[in-house]
């Protein structure tokens, strides 16, 4: 007694398709870029954005779209208003990227604090403005538990607060001896501290100037008559960080592989296919937008995906274009995961996310497509067609050839694994049992299925 399951031919999933397929042409194209008309007139006056605590990577192209639009819009200059513990070197290292490309003038005011990483971005402006009380430095890149990183990234960031702090005239040594606790500057610091300066030793030093506050910073800069606009983040950009969320980006990882997973599992194009799709889709372009993916790792996931599609649809059974398939596309998503100066404790998160993701992914597939064929909602819908196709009800699949069965012939196509066989003067549909049989080779039928005779070569 056979069961046959399939998917009802309706439009719905056509229609779903066409809807998705444009939902995702508009976050493609409107995401990257934004729909702020904040700065649509602000010549003349001043922009200010904020920098307030961790820097992450979504904070990066919020800030590079605040400045390419305060430049379009012909403002006067951008302050950055700095408020931060640090956080990720490549996000800052962007951001830093932003500020030196700019064609207006940028300042940093320090309202708190500017540690780490945000020392670099203040260091990146064109002046820094201090609050009373307020402090920068303590800038050495640590990883995840608070380590210092590896001399690897140490060097790279010492190099950086080097270059920055020249094109500005200030003491190189300085902005080194923030990042590397060796480097001694006597009647500054002692070598084995790090240095970290109050809003007055960086006056006396160079670094900064000291203001009062935000009017005495606006007299300095030449815009005490200026209108000030403060920059928001737009909704876009509020999808971007929504979507790259450590608890979000997992499970839109687990709905695209368990979407593909009960897509390969039933026949044509459903709507599960189109969500797995939609969900792959929102986590590489988030991760893209956001800098954690490159273009390496998109191009891992192309082939990996190019390889799978080979062993499923052209080469039937699973062999080595499978496994790499499979290899290829964990290595575009775990590459995906990973900035452009990963530490060990990266690596290890990124790890522990995928393998979370894999093992839902599994215990959640095999419930699933345990439960899809026995379910009533899934039959009544038409997704799955329940009803038993029995010869007691009328049904046949093919007439059974147990004449065949045993009859020796010539494959006229190659076996991959179907194809056509030719016995006496009938020629057959076969099916090869195993490995391919390329066409001339002598075949010998072992069993017959209704319209499925299957073969093995005949030595």
């Amino acid at each position: 007694m056979n069961k046959s399951y399939g998917r009802s031919e309706g439009s719905t999933p056509n229609r779903l398709s066409c809807a998705i397929i444009a939902l995702l042409a508009l976050i493609g194209i409107v995401i990257p870029y934004g729909t702020s008309d904040l700065y649509a007139t602000t010549e003349g006056q001043i922009v200010r954005i904020p920098v307030a605590g961790t820097i992450e990577l979504g904070l990066a192209p919020f800030i590079e779209r605040s400045l390419r639009e305060a430049e379009e819009g012909g403002a006067q200059a951008v302050v950055l208003i700095i408020d931060t513990p640090g956080g990720r070197l490549d996000a800052a290292q962007r951001i830093v990227a932003a500020l030196t490309r700019s064609e207006i003038p940028t300042y940093a005011f320090i309202d708190r604090s500017a540690f780490s990483a945000g020392a670099m971005i203040a260091l990146a402006t064109d002046e820094i403005y201090m609050a009373p009380g307020s402090v920068i430095g303590a800038a050495t890149p640590v990883d995840g538990s608070g380590e210092k990183s590896p001399e690897k990234i140490v060097s790279a960031m010492r190099a950086e607060m080097r270059a920055l702090a020249q094109r500005h005239q200030i003491d190189p040594l300085l902005a080194e001896a923030m990042v590397d606790e060796d480097i001694e500057i006597p009647g500054v610091i002692e070598s084995g501290k790090l240095l970290t300066l109050t809003s007055y030793e960086a006056t006396e030093l160079g670094i900064a100037q000291e203001v009062e506050g935000w009017e005495q910073l606006l007299a300095e800069i030449g815009g005490a008559q200026a209108t000030v606009l403060d920059a928001q983040i737009n909704w876009a950009e509020k999808i971007v960080r929504f979507l790259t969320h450590p608890m979000v980006a997992p499970l839109l990882l687990s709905l695209g592989f368990l979407g593909l997973i009960i897509e390969v599992k039933t026949p044509g194009l459903g709507l599960s296919g189109l969500v797995g799709a939609v969900a792959l889709t929102l986590f590489f372009g988030s991760h893209l937008i956001i800098g954690l993916a490159g273009w390496e790792a998109i191009i891992i996931l192309a082939i990996g995906l190019i390889l799978l599609g080979v062993e499923l649809f052209v080469l039937p059974g699973f062999g080595l274009f499978g496994v790499g398939g499979i290899i290829g596309i964990l290595a575009g998503i775990y590459l995906s995961m990973l900035g452009r100066l990963a530490t060990g404790p990266d690596y290890a998160r990124a790890a522990t996310m995928l393998s979370v993701s894999i093992i839902v992914v599994l215990i959640t597939a095999w419930a699933l497509l345990r439960r899809f064929p026995r379910s009533r909602r899934f039959s009544e819908s038409g997704i799955l067609l329940s009803d038993e196709m029995t010869r007691e009800k009328g049904y046949l699949s093919g007439e059974v050839r147990d004449d065949l069965i045993g009859a020796t012939g010539v494959a006229i196509t190659d076996l991959r694994p179907a194809g056509t066989g030719e016995f006496g003067e009938e020629r057959v549909d076969v099916t090869a049992d195993g490995s391919w049989i390329p066409a001339g080779a002598k075949i010998k039928i072992i069993r017959s299925e209704g319209y499925r005779h299957v073969v093995r070569e005949d030595k």
